[in-house]
């Protein structure tokens, strides 16, 4: 009972993480922050809906429909739809109309429905034809890669393509990765010197913020309610 989840990476660059997902006895979970946006496609009591989901920049409940099946696609940070702006879609989402089981529109044309093990020749038609871009800049500096512009060019890029800063994104992925490890057992003094953080009320103030957890509640693996898809960035 409860949210189970399966994902995998994927070799594509614009692709950051597929996932699909079924709902049992289970109405509301913990929806933590992420960068990135994601493109989900679900059915439940036989209605098929399709959506773009924003990047969140904090933890918050989300409401989980009983019994529904749920397929996504999570976008690398730098890759965005120029048509629908990353800034317009923070902490939101916009719905796809008339979405079928076999086929959505999108920018005009119609689109076959992905599938888990597809999702990258999706991907490729999405770039092809002009849906999809990816900001080189933006992926570089994800990586570590030092800029060959300014800063004021840096932040301006990094909101045109995700809708936040560098640094929200650099603290959104420190605390979903403090969270990965405190699920896997790590003491709270080693993740705490591990990813840099000040002192234990450091690691707290951005647990409670992006993941909706403290550090106890994720060492006992035992929440009130799910977490949504949560690993390392």
């Amino acid at each position: 009972m409860g949210l189970e989840i399966e994902d995998r990476p994927s070799d594509s660059p614009y692709i950051d993480r597929v996932w699909r997902s079924t709902s049992h006895g289970v109405d509301t979970m913990t929806s933590v922050a992420t960068a990135h946006w994601d493109l989900v496609f679900w059915e439940h009591r036989g209605r098929f809906s399709a959506a773009v989901q924003g990047p969140e920049p904090r933890a918050c409940p989300a409401p989980v429909p009983e019994e529904a099946t749920f397929f996504g696609i999570s976008f690398s940070l730098g890759t965005s739809m120029p048509h629908l702006p990353a800034s317009r879609l923070v902490g939101g989402s916009a719905e796809i109309p008339d979405a079928t089981p076999g086929s959505f529109w999108l920018k005009g044309s119609t689109w076959r429905v992905p599938g888990y093990d597809d999702a990258e020749a999706f991907v490729r038609r999405m770039v092809r034809e002009g849906v999809l871009v990816r900001d080189p800049i933006v992926a570089a500096v994800f990586r570590g890669a030092p800029p060959d512009v300014s800063e004021r060019t840096v932040q301006r890029r990094f909101a045109a393509a995700t809708g936040l800063t560098p640094g929200s994104v650099r603290q959104i992925g420190r605390a979903r990765r403090a969270a990965v490890l405190l699920l896997e057992g790590v003491p709270v003094h080693d993740v705490i010197h591990r990813l840099g953080y000040f002192d234990q009320p450091h690691l707290a103030r951005s647990l409670s913020r992006y993941i909706g957890r403290t550090a106890t509640q994720l060492s006992a693996r035992s929440p009130s309610e799910p977490l949504s898809l949560l690993y390392k960035m």
